[in-house]
């Protein structure tokens, strides 16, 4: 933590707050909502909402005919009330604990580190509770390593998907990929093929809208705005978000809305204006079936149990 000019992150240990700086990036991490707050790249802001863990995606025709929602519903409500039951900060490898106030006045205003890692653990409030921790590690050039770990128990029900869901303020103007073309699902995936795609942030135009957008093993995926939410602020021109693969391909979707606003929606008319970019990284999904819609399930190799541990990681930058 000595005062370095070369490559070195500035920290700033805040009462409720760590703040991580660097060449033309800085981030903040909140104890009190229970993970990152602010994701700044070159002055624009990426976070609406701190990103938190994703069990639940919308209801297909499939998963009601089935009965999927009777059976891992919980799934829904952990999605929406999980709680962070506890935060550590390492610095250089070190274990510094919780740094809040009042023990933050013991660090000065001029605190470097090469690399920081804070990791924030969380409890749902299924019945058993499980535990799922999420880890962000900064190193110099502003990369984050996000790795993502969920603890299974033996009693849970099967989960629909385990990701995480980043909320951004503005509707994004494209993003552009590479993985396997089209909408792809672990059941929906032989006939694509690899490539580096484009696509808008768009739903389906399901009658009932539901559950839609993912793609399949993706090496990486790059988020495009030229909005910002700051109206008194000139328009930004065109801004990236990369985030990468660290080991396996992810999947992910990238939506104007969240699994519960799509749930709650039983016609396209009723889903709110498009005003927000939710993208989501999982490490894990659940197939969508269609045998048929009247009581078959998806295949066993495609569900996801909650009985074992889930990890996967990604970078962003």
């Amino acid at each position: 933590m000595q005062n370095m000019n070369k490559k070195m992150l500035k920290i700033v240990y805040g009462d409720c707050t760590l703040g991580v700086s660097g060449d033309n990036f800085s981030y903040i991490f909140s104890y009190v909502a229970g993970g990152m707050e602010s994701l700044v790249k070159d002055g624009i802001e990426w976070l609406f909402r701190c990103p938190k863990p994703a069990f639940w995606r919308a209801l297909t025709d499939n998963d009601r005919g089935c009965g999927f929602q009777v059976q891992s519903g919980a799934w829904m409500s952990a999605d929406m009330f999980i709680h962070c039951v506890k935060k550590q900060v390492i610095v250089d490898d070190k274990d510094i604990g919780l740094p809040c106030a009042p023990y933050n006045n013991a660090f000065s205003a001029n605190e470097y580190a090469d690399h920081v890692k804070i990791i924030f653990t969380y409890e749902t409030i299924t019945i058993p509770k499980t535990l799922v921790e999420v880890s962000y590690q900064i190193n110099s050039n502003g990369e984050i390593l996000v790795e993502n770990l969920f603890h299974g128990r033996p009693e849970l029900p099967e989960l629909p998907v385990f990701g995480l869901r980043i909320l951004m303020p503005t509707l994004a103007k494209e993003y552009r990929y590479e993985g396997l073309s089209g909408e792809t699902y672990p059941d929906r995936k032989k006939g694509a093929h690899r490539g580096v795609f484009i696509e808008k942030p768009i739903m389906t135009p399901y009658l009932v809208p539901q559950e839609c957008g993912m793609h399949m093993d993706t090496e990486w995926v790059e988020i495009y705005r030229d909005t910002i939410q700051d109206n008194s602020m000139p328009s930004p021109g065109k801004h990236m978000l990369k985030i990468c693969k660290s080991g396996e391909n992810f999947h992910f979707s990238c939506l104007p809305y969240t699994a519960c606003e799509i749930e709650n929606a039983t016609h396209q008319e009723e889903l709110p204006p498009a005003r927000r970019t939710v993208l989501c990284i999982y490490g894990a999904t659940r197939g969508i079936g269609g045998i048929n819609s009247w009581g078959a399930d998806v295949e066993p190799s495609y569900h996801v149990s909650a009985k074992e541990d889930i990890r996967y990681s990604f970078i962003i930058s």
